[in-house]
């Protein structure tokens, strides 16, 4: 078996489900009723980033090489799957979570970065740290964030960042974009559903860290069992991920269940009990300040 145990065949049986729903979306309704195929293809390219996720963290196959690539296909369109693989594992392994200049998933910002920003771009990030304006405009901020850095990267010699990029346009315009092309689903039309997906997937980014003095209280737990948490593949239960991050999204609720005081305790009480309470509360509130709010491992 290269199955890494006997519970890991439900994340190989989703994958293959996400790539029979997008086939048959984008090739199959869409034909018939587009609009409808364009709306259900949305959670199907979030789910694929869930997948994404818990494949980097090595599921379902003991291989890393065979996980990367049954996910490597860039059916979301943006982000290089290669890049945020790099880019999530560092931030497991970072130290300082949060924190805008070793975080490199912070949503935070420097404060002599700040200052120096426009009236109006300032107004754009503090829009973005409502929910609402995290879904419009954070799917955005994160590519042109990512883009900016990478290009850094690449002008510095980064070979490995160079090598996903390449990777990524190599896989985008032949593949993707000749797929969606001779499909009947029009590609503005699903260009708009993949930025959608993202939006979605911002649902999910958008609390689960805080800027607070303890590392185990910057994860968060959401208490939801309804379509975010299959769609997030459990990872509501974030600070459980954070202390577990080889488990899989299957075997989180019962682990949380077990320890449920254990985790609530660790995370100093950073909990809400449904993303319905999260829309209700910060829909068009800020739950928090742009600038970083600590002490900061600013770089010189």
């Amino acid at each position: 078996m290269i199955l890494k145990d006997n519970t890991e065949w439900r994340t190989a049986a989703l994958i293959a489900f996400c790539y029979f729903s997008w086939a048959f979306l984008v090739f199959g309704l869409s034909a018939y009723i587009p609009i409808v195929a364009a709306l259900l293809v949305i959670p199907v390219i979030t789910l694929h980033s869930s997948l994404q996720h818990e494949c980097l963290h090595g599921h379902p196959f003991r291989f890393a090489w065979m996980n990367d690539a049954i996910v490597l296909p860039p059916i979301g369109l943006f982000i290089p799957f290669l890049r945020f693989k790099d880019v999530h594992l560092e931030h497991h392994q970072n130290a300082r979570i949060c924190d805008p200049y070793d975080d490199p998933e912070s949503w935070y910002v420097e404060q002599d970065f700040w200052v120096r920003l426009p009236r109006w771009l300032k107004l754009v990030f503090e829009a973005n740290n409502t929910l609402f304006g995290r879904m419009l405009l954070g799917p955005a901020i994160a590519l042109i964030r990512l883009v900016i850095s990478d290009s850094r990267a690449i002008m510095q010699g980064d070979r490995r960042v160079m090598l996903a990029w390449a990777l990524h346009a190599v896989l985008l315009p032949p593949v993707i974009f000749a797929i969606v092309r001779w499909s009947p689903l029009p590609f503005a039309v699903y260009f708009l559903s993949a930025y959608v997906g993202l939006s979605l997937l911002m649902v999910r980014t958008y609390l689960e860290h805080q800027a607070e003095e303890t590392l185990r209280g910057r994860s968060v737990i959401i208490e939801d069992r309804g379509p975010f948490s299959l769609l997030f593949l459990n990872n509501n239960l974030h600070a459980v991920h954070h202390a577990y991050p080889a488990v899989a999204w299957h075997q989180l609720p019962s682990l949380y269940r077990r320890h449920r005081a254990r985790f609530l305790a660790m995370n100093k009480g950073y909990f809400f009990k449904s993303y319905g309470e999260i829309f209700r509360r910060f829909a068009f509130h800020r739950k928090e300040p742009v600038v970083y709010p600590l002490e900061t491992g600013q770089r010189h």
